[in-house]
């Protein structure tokens, strides 16, 4: 469970005569949250359904420009990330603010969180408004359907009882945890004090990212009779978010030690934040351990984890112009059933077509958003990494930093707009690091298929290109069974 470390420096916009600030607008990504007067929820439903009624304008956060730099390395090949530096901007489209202040007032959002209750409204989630306008860590909290932060503590009890919790990984910003059967990230925000050498990531950052989560989560399967126009499980599902504040529970200080007992952990002490330090916990599902720990068996489920990453990133670019843009092996989990099979399917929808695939028993869930863009409908998330030059410095010859690389030419660094070949060339990585791994069930012939078809995805311009290779030809079959080579070119 690792993470993109956060920017450091701000980069800047122009508006006229105007220099060295940058607006986050992030109204306009709350836009098409839906807004109801009834909270209304079920696990079978997406925690979010995005809609068109709008929420309320947030305060813009202007944000001087730092001259700080720091240093990017790679101890192993594919081992350690870039960093990202860069500020995450947003492209809004155009908000009106008339009467948003008794719209807010007067309704609350629709989720699916397991801490609604169905019975009566709660208006008193709503934070306090200043005018017409929220701070965005009002709207975090909104979004999260909370009056104010709980404890650590509050957060983990719902999940688990507290000496169960274990810890399962770490990453430049925080700590994951397993609480009962959900994987739980903490991620510290708003402090002052930097977390393992970074700046804590800022409360626009951390919106953004629990709405880009929930974006993405809007895509999981259909049920019922909410047939969607694209559709796929192969994202880490969201199960809740919490705002947090206060000192680390001495739970969590006891996996955390446990682990560093164990494994020697790379991160700060949890005990250096300050008693009043700010946390977002990322509750997940568990989607199994990373590629780069995991062993694939036979040549079979090498195909079954390209197939199944091909067709996420498609449905994705199909439905809000998604780029992974950080595809590296350790933001891949995986997870193999008990009883693995060759009929097993995972199902699918893109454009509204209905597809499957064969999976031989593997599930993939896709993970770490930092880097990500995405077009939510009435605003574009992104990170500019023009901001971090260190990002593409890496060592020549690493896939990783060749990919970063690579990613750089395909976008001129214009890291707003939308370049789906970006997905293309982590298929390309991804290819690469299989190959790389050389498992030993695999033939010459296994290796000479993959080196084919490693060199047809250069030729493509997007993920739902990929799908239709023939690479994929036996996999994939619509709802009549027909080869999907077919039906996708």
């Amino acid at each position: 469970m690792e993470e993109s470390p956060s920017p450091k420096n701000f980069g800047t916009w122009s508006r006229g005569m105007e220099q060295n600030y940058i607006v986050h607008d992030l109204s306009a990504i709350l836009e098409r949250w839906k807004i109801s007067k009834h909270a209304i929820f079920a696990s079978s439903k997406p925690l979010f359904d995005i809609m068109e009624t709008p929420l309320v304008p947030s305060i813009h956060s202007y944000c001087s420009r730092s001259n700080n730099t720091l240093h990017n390395s790679y101890k192993t090949p594919e081992k350690d990330r870039g960093s990202a530096h860069s500020t995450r901007r947003t492209i809004p489209s155009g908000f009106t603010d008339n009467g948003l202040k008794n719209i807010v007032n007067e309704t609350s959002i629709v989720t699916s969180f397991s801490k609604l209750s169905t019975e009566e409204p709660n208006d008193t989630i709503v934070p306090s408004l200043s005018g017409e306008a929220m701070t965005a860590s009002s709207q975090l909290l909104l979004v999260c359907r909370q009056s104010a932060p709980i404890t650590l503590a509050e957060a983990f009890s719902t999940y688990c009882k507290p000496e169960s919790i274990v810890k399962l990984g770490e990453g430049t910003f925080g700590e994951a945890f397993r609480a009962g059967s959900t994987v739980c990230k903490v991620v510290p925000f708003d402090g002052t004090s930097l977390v393992n050498g970074e700046t804590q990531k800022k409360s626009e950052e951390v919106l953004e990212e629990v709405l880009l989560c929930l974006t993405l989560n809007n895509l999981r399967s259909d049920r019922g009779d909410n047939v969607k126009e694209n559709s796929c499980d192969g994202f880490i599902e969201a199960k809740d978010f919490w705002v947090c504040q206060g000192p680390y529970d001495p739970s969590l200080i006891s996996a955390w030690e446990d682990w560093d007992a164990e494994r020697g952990s790379e991160n700060d002490h949890p005990n250096d934040f300050s008693s009043e330090q700010c946390y977002i916990v990322f509750v997940q599902g568990d989607g199994g351990r990373d590629l780069e720990k995991f062993a694939l068996l036979d040549y079979n489920e090498a195909r079954s984890l390209l197939v199944q990453v091909t067709a996420s990133l498609a449905v994705a670019e199909s439905a809000c112009e998604f780029e992974h843009r950080d595809l590296h092996w350790g933001n891949i989990l995986l997870d193999r059933d008990e009883m693995p099979n060759k009929n097993q399917t995972m199902t699918f929808t893109i454009q509204g077509k209905r597809m499957c695939t064969r999976t031989f028993g593997l599930n993939i869930s896709i993970i770490d958003f930092t880097l990500s863009r995405i077009n939510t409908g009435d605003a574009v998330l992104f990170l500019d990494l023009s901001a971090d030059p260190a990002l593409f410095e890496g060592p020549k010859q690493d896939k990783q930093a060749e990919t970063y690389r690579k990613m750089k030419r395909i976008t001129k660094d214009y890291w707003e707009g939308s370049f789906p070949k970006t997905n293309v060339v982590w298929l390309v990585y991804l290819v690469d690091i299989v190959l790389q791994k050389r498992y030993s069930t695999f033939t010459s012939k296994d290796d000479r298929e993959l080196r084919a078809f490693k060199k047809r995805l250069a030729s493509y311009d997007s993920a739902r290109d990929c799908l239709a290779d023939s690479f994929f030809s036996d996999l994939l079959s619509d709802e009549d069974t027909q080869p999907s080579s077919l039906l996708l070119l």
